[in-house]
Formats: C-alpha cells, sequence, structure tokens
C-alpha cells in the first residue's frame, strides 16, 4: 500500500513558491505484515535536509514503555531543533531491545505517533546496551524540508 506524499507536498506548497526548497516524502508498505508491525520497506525523499540521529536511551530505572516514550520525545526535540517539524520527519530507524516480547509494544507506540507513514525499520534484539537497565535505545535518520 502507497501512502500518497500529497499531504507533505500540500503542506509544503507554500514553501515551494517561494522558492525554498520542497520536500517530498513517500512511504512504500505494499503489504499487511509492514502495516501491522508499523514499518515501511522504503520511505523516500526528493529534496530536504538529512539529520542523522545518534543513539539514543531513555532512564535505566523507567519501564520499557517510558523509555520508548522518552526516547521519542528526544528525538522529536532534537528534530525539531534542526529545523524539522519533528518525529514524523524520520524515515528510518534501527531499533535495538533486550527482550524481543516487547516488540508487540514498540508496534503500538510506533502506531500512535506515526500513524500511517513509518519509518523504514529494523528490529534488534540484543544481549545487553551500554548501561543496566536500558531496555532500549534507537537511532534513526530524518530528512526534513530545507531552510
Amino acid at each position: 500500500m502507497r501512502v500518497p506524499a500529497s499531504r507533505m507536498i500540500a503542506a509544503s506548497l507554500g514553501a515551494a513558491l517561494s522558492s525554498a526548497p520542497v520536500l517530498a516524502k513517500e512511504c512504500y508498505a505494499p503489504d499487511a505484515r509492514a502495516q501491522e508491525r508499523a514499518f515501511s520497506r522504503a520511505v523516500v525523499t526528493d529534496g530536504g535536509k538529512t539529520i542523522w540521529l545518534g543513539g539514543q536511551t531513555g532512564s535505566p530505572t523507567s519501564s520499557f514503555e517510558d523509555q520508548a516514550r522518552e526516547i521519542f520525545g528526544e528525538l522529536d526535540k532534537t528534530i525539531k531543533a534542526n529545523g524539522g517539524a519533528g518525529i514524523k520527519d524520520m524515515t528510518t530507524m534501527t531499533v535495538f531491545i533486550t527482550d524481543v516480547r516487547l516488540g508487540d509494544r514498540l508496534t503500538q507506540i510506533r502506531k500512535e505517533l506515526f500513524k500511517d507513514c513509518f519509518p523504514a525499520s529494523a528490529l534488534i534484539s540484543v544481549s545487553g546496551l551500554a548501561r543496566p537497565g536500558l531496555l532500549i535505545e534507537i537511532q534513526g535518520m530524518a530528512v526534513v524540508g530545507g531552510k
């Protein structure tokens, strides 16, 4: 299933008319599995500036859900601080979790945040992260409209 980039293009129309770079973003999730697991098989962008996002972790004393939401909040702030609209500008992410059973909860959170245009993603189960108590780490990339 292709999610049209028309929303992004329409929102950027004013910028295009003023000769600012326009970001077109298309999420490609052709099958039910991609939609069910909240990821795109590919995200195609045209124009914009790339933001490489380093690995983010949450508070090691928090629950998985609290850590995940804290990370997404930090990613959102970082993208906004670098000229983006926020978390929805993410085009790809790599998620590391310490317990594969937490993947379903992550999927639910991603569906809340990204609605229908999900980043291209990898979910990797690891035996541990940088500090005891960390349950999740996310790194990724965002593409934002030019300034």
